[in-house]
């Protein structure tokens, strides 16, 4: 069984402190100070270590989750909205102090098996460039009888990438893949440290943002989609009469179960054809049943806060132009490339951050284009990217005006 473990925050009144500044200590369980806690804003650059004497002070802005993080220590995160300008005392809880139940071994059969499985799910496809410096800390567990794998990091993963410069510690909470259901899932916290920023590197990370789900995010909190070439559109979902039913699905499961036990078996017309339904046709068949709408048809606001708030599947279309590198210029291409994304709120609601993130994003459950935003593709949130496009594509039209008036 497994033991419940309780990591306690301490706030008490801290008046003197500046607007928008986090300070505190970090202990143990018996009060004792921790060193080199990694306290940061998750998904971010902004972060620093606790001292000797277990104190930190960090600068922060509303809505990002603080994260405490140390190997062999339980990871603490608390939303910075609940902290700012208080004093705190967060006590971590060693990691080796949680009893747990082992069912399904992890194995170097199975690292051996699903690696390359778990690279292409997680980091993308560019394993060149993007790589996991310390890979082998990995520990995979694959249960044949559900066909589910689980990844554990007991270390915090050292990611680095080239193509946008930096390099990522990855905390990895969670990681699974359903093979039945053809789903993956990973939930981590992130933290960023810029290893190199030329103008190939700023090219990658512009393209990179263009068109992403935090791209979409910052659009839809500055109630610019339409303005950043994002066209929202409602899906509906119809039952699949084709899709086989919750008691031929029971059948052919019992089908399968015997199987198993018995070896050999001839198998039935009708089981075949349940088989054959289930790997051709999907549950749900969908249709577009409202075009363009506009932000307030998916999002509320309540007590200053923005919320994503649908009842429906959302299709967002994107326009994406690529931007290339010409003598020293960024240059729009002319062309645009159609991306398609899902978002399925599935009547759970969402807070949206002026920095594209949202509360719980692990819940919100993404198709098409927005499932490409991979470690490959992740940028920190308080990357002012926008302006960094602006900035160019000024400085080109400045250019390309001097050059018209000098042959004039």
């Amino acid at each position: 069984m497994k033991k419940t473990v309780l990591l306690f925050l301490m706030i008490c009144p801290f008046y003197v402190l500046f607007s928008q500044t986090i300070k505190g200590t970090v202990v143990n369980d018996i009060d004792k100070p921790i060193a080199n806690v990694n306290i940061y804003l998750d998904g971010t650059k902004t972060g620093t270590v606790s001292s000797a004497d277990g104190s930190f002070s960090l600068n922060s802005t509303n809505n990002n989750s603080l994260v405490f993080q140390k190997d062999d220590y339980e990871t603490f995160t608390v939303n910075t909205s609940d902290v700012l300008n208080k004093k705190l005392k967060v006590v971590l809880i060693k990691a080796k102090e949680i009893e747990e139940v082992v069912i399904i071994p992890f194995t170097e059969a199975a690292y051996k098996n699903y690696i390359n499985f778990f690279l292409d799910s997680f980091i993308g496809y560019d394993k060149e460039n993007v790589r996991i410096k310390n890979q082998r800390s990995l520990k995979f567990a694959y249960d044949k009888s559900n066909k589910t794998l689980k990844v554990k990091a007991p270390q915090t993963l050292i990611i680095e990438n080239k193509n946008l410069g930096y390099t990522i510690e990855y905390n990895l909470v969670e990681f699974s893949a359903n093979f039945d259901e053809n789903t993956t899932r990973f939930v981590g916290t992130s933290f960023f440290k810029e290893t190199k920023s030329s103008d190939k590197v700023k090219l990658n990370r512009m393209n990179a943002y263009d068109g992403s789900q935090v791209h979409f995010f910052r659009s839809v909190f500055a109630n610019k989609v339409a303005d950043e070439g994002f066209i929202v559109n409602q899906i509906t979902k119809f039952p699949n009469s084709k899709y086989p039913t919750e008691e031929e699905l029971q059948r052919l499961k019992d089908f399968a179960q015997m199987f198993k036990s018995k070896g050999t078996l001839n198998v039935p017309e009708d089981i075949l054809d349940i088989g054959n339904r289930k790997r051709s046709e999907q549950p749900y068949k969908i249709a577009i049943t409202k075009t363009q709408i506009p932000e307030t048809d998916y999002t509320k606001k309540t007590d200053n806060k923005l919320y994503l708030d649908y009842d429906y599947m959302m299709q967002i279309n994107f326009k994406k132009y690529f931007y290339e590198l010409k003598k020293g210029q960024f240059v729009k291409a002319t062309i645009p490339i159609i991306q398609t994304s899902f978002l399925h709120p599935e009547s759970d609601t969402f807070e949206i951050y002026t920095n594209g993130n949202t509360s719980n994003p692990g819940m919100l459950t993404n198709q098409g284009e927005f499932t490409k935003n991979k470690i490959e593709f992740l940028l920190p949130l308080d990357l002012p990217i926008r302006r960094l496009i602006i900035t160019k594509i000024f400085a080109q039209k400045k250019s390309e005006d001097k050059s018209s008036d000098s042959n004039m």
